[in-house]
């Protein structure tokens, strides 16, 4: 019975690292989004490379089956929502 138990554990930790994983990569995705939101509202030039780096990062951990897929972000995505957020002032 205790083998059933210690795999449980095993598999509930595995699964919480996933998750931690998961947060840290997708903190680290928001901050790279406002990055390029902040350069694009001072009309300075910016990349979605970091971007979409931890995106695929995050994708590939998803299939795992535990955490969600984010979308990849084009430059284009951006300048709309900047563009929309100015609008809304």
């Amino acid at each position: 019975m205790s083998n059933v138990h210690e795999e449980i554990t095993k598999h509930s930790k595995a699964q919480h690292q996933v998750v931690r994983t998961f947060v840290e990569l997708d903190n680290k995705r928001e901050h790279f989004i406002e990055e390029a939101v902040t350069l694009a509202q001072q009309g300075n030039s910016f990349s979605v490379e970091k971007i979409n780096k931890v995106t695929a990062e995050i994708n590939e951990l998803s299939r795992k089956g535990i955490v969600p897929q984010r979308k990849f972000v084009t430059v284009e995505m951006v300048k709309e929502y900047v563009n929309r957020k100015s609008q809304n002032k």
